[in-house]
């Protein structure tokens, strides 16, 4: 029986709409292609895994709902349920339509629209019903006293273990275009720099309102204040890995080869919460994929963490360290076995005030622009650095002696002389003569090395070796990942000497990279940090719908990447080349749903 007419008009102005004029159909060929990446990354087959079981009707399958999300991604810059009910619906081919498990002909009124659309948000509500460690209305504000119940929900043992599954299903989908840039050999001239950074994910939602005593939609969510920014951002903090290149410091050293700066890690959580750890999540995740690791730089907010959070881990993960510091940790930060620690490198105990002391108290301003003084103090103080013996191994430990140890010290010590005295050569080589117009022997001469200044008494008595601090008694020591419990040695020493060539050309070139990233998916047709790009609530919805966007950006940057090179595009053989991920929260299963055939 025909319903009546004022019922079927409700039902059209309920129904998501269609734009006359703009539905155009999209080729089976990139539906296969976007469908195989997806099904490489493992997200679907792991979460109908998970579904398996659940009481209530199936709906549509994960499987279809990601790909209809995915492919408003890439062709409208929208992660909404809305677009990829359209494009599901009315812009797809009858082959691709089987390959979603989509009826052939797109819906004829406007209830069959209504019945089609509300079928895929019931596929997305399962999505993020399954996921979430506490449902609860995300359409109305609730009391304050019930929200922060649900929020507590995620900050149990059951409620960490829900997001970790969550960040990792999520940070699947954004490798997912990595792995394949890996398989076919378009990073082998990445060397494995990143750059960490956190970035505000804003939302739709009000935040709290305190008067009224409700809860803001959107329960976990908090405030994100940026460097230098005056007001916060409600919303959550995405915390971005990018792939990177330090800039050449010296002659010799050779430019990087060509590499697509993709993003390689992202995990979205509360802002200022677990800051450190979920870098080290993303930064765990790439290391699954046998990737090289190099010089991970981070900005003053990872060197606040605790060490065991950020630094310990990232260097136990392979990486080189690269930080900067507040105005009240410059300086003389500690010391380690006699060895001081200024600014981040362990130094000569008897390192000159002045030149220890060079950036204490030093402004921002002053360390972005640094003074001719400031960089003459930096230049001369780093022959009294420790000079690395031993690269870190498997555990992050490195072991460092002296600066006057070793057949090329780099300053004079009478109490290294001492206790080691050099052993002449045999039969005595005649007077060296130095050529004043070479620097390198100039620079070799003992003349031309700074002396250190040893105590007043020292000079005429030398103490046991045994009284003296390690690194003067012994021939090097070993300085571990997590300096034994020494939280300020593990949470400030770096592998560069700050405020140096070498230090610059690593910090600011990976920094760029983390803003340059963060430009190009806040800019454009797909803006991360437009709240209406992705409007539906919850930490959960979120973090999928951020996932999809960035995963979308990164095919976007590897297609542009790979044209400009070679003048060509990502075919079907590309996205077939990458192998389906295994990971500590993959579920081994039986696939569920066959990938597409390579289009013909």
């Amino acid at each position: 029986m025909a319903r009546p007419a004022r019922d079927e008009t409700a039902a059209r102005a309920l129904r998501p709409r269609i734009r006359p004029g703009k539905i155009t159909k999209i080729e089976d060929s990139k539906v296969g292609q976007l469908l195989t990446l997806l099904d490489h990354s493992g997200v679907p087959q792991q979460l109908e895994a998970m579904l398996q079981g659940r009481p209530g009707p199936a709906g549509v399958r994960p499987r279809t709902v990601l790909a209809g999300l995915l492919l408003a991604a890439c062709f409208t810059g929208k992660a909404t349920v809305a677009e990829a009910w359209r494009i599901l619906h009315f812009r797809l081919e009858p082959r691709a339509r089987t390959w979603l498990g989509i009826p052939h002909e797109p819906p004829a009124t406007a209830r069959e629209s209504i019945a089609a659309s509300r079928r895929l948000y019931r596929g997305f509500d399962r999505i993020t019903t399954l996921l979430d460690p506490a449902r609860c209305n995300r359409r109305s504000r609730l009391p304050l006293d019930i929200a922060d119940a649900y929020a507590d929900a995620w900050k149990v043992p059951s409620g960490k273990q829900a997001a970790e599954r969550l960040q990792h299903l999520a940070n699947q989908l954004v490798l997912s275009p990595v792995r394949l840039a890996q398989q076919r050999g378009y990073l082998r001239g990445w060397r494995g720099d990143v750059g960490v950074d956190a970035t505000a994910i804003p939302v739709l939602a009000d935040p709290d309102r305190e008067r009224a005593g409700t809860a803001s939609v959107e329960i976990t969510a908090g405030w994100h204040h940026s460097a230098g920014a005056d007001e916060g951002t409600f919303g959550y903090s995405a915390s971005f890995v990018v792939a990177a290149h330090r800039r050449p410091a010296g002659e010799g050293t050779g430019k990087p080869l060509a590499y697509p700066q993709l993003c390689v890690g992202l995990v979205l959580d509360t802002p200022t919460v677990r800051t450190g750890r979920n870098a080290v999540t993303a930064l765990t995740q790439l290391a699954e994929l046998g990737l090289p690791a190099g010089t991970c730089a981070a900005d003053r907010a990872y060197t606040g963490c605790a060490p065991e959070n950020f630094q310990i881990p990232v260097r136990r993960l392979g990486y080189r360290l690269a930080l900067d510091y507040k105005t009240e940790n410059r300086g003389k930060q500690g010391s380690w076995r006699g060895a001081l620690l200024v600014d981040g490198s362990l130094a000569c105990p008897h390192m000159p005030t002045a030149l220890a002391q060079a950036a204490q108290g030093a402004k921002d301003e002053t360390v972005r622009i640094p003074s001719e003084e400031l960089q003459q103090a930096v230049e001369e103080r780093v022959p009294y650095f420790l000079k690395t013996k031993q690269s870190p191994d498997a555990r992050g430990a490195i072991r460092l002696q002296c600066p006057a140890a070793g057949p090329s010290p780099s300053v004079n010590c009478a109490r290294r002389d001492g206790l080691r005295p050099r052993k002449p050569r045999s039969p005595k080589p005649p007077p060296t003569v130095v050529n004043l117009a070479d620097n390198r022997s100039r620079a070799a001469h003992p003349a031309a090395r700074p002396t250190v200044q040893l105590p007043a008494d020292e000079w005429l008595t030398l103490p046991p070796a045994e009284e003296l601090p390690a690194v003067c008694g012994k021939s090097d020591i070993t300085v571990p990942a997590n300096a034994y419990g020494d939280r300020l040695v593990a949470k400030f020493r770096q592998d560069d000497h700050y405020l140096t060539a070498a230090w610059t050309a690593s910090y600011k070139p990976i920094r760029s990279h983390n803003e340059g990233i963060h430009g190009r998916l806040k800019s454009g047709e797909i803006d991360i940090g437009n709240p209406k790009h992705r409007p539906a609530p919850g930490q959960v919805a979120q973090t999928l719908l951020v996932a999809i966007l960035v995963t979308a950006g990164n095919l976007d940057i590897l297609e542009t990447w790979l044209y400009q090179r070679t003048g060509t595009h990502l075919t079907a053989t590309d996205y077939t080349a990458a192998p389906t991920p295994r990971g500590p929260h993959t579920v081994r299963t039986e696939s569920t749903g066959r990938p597409p055939p390579l289009p013909d």
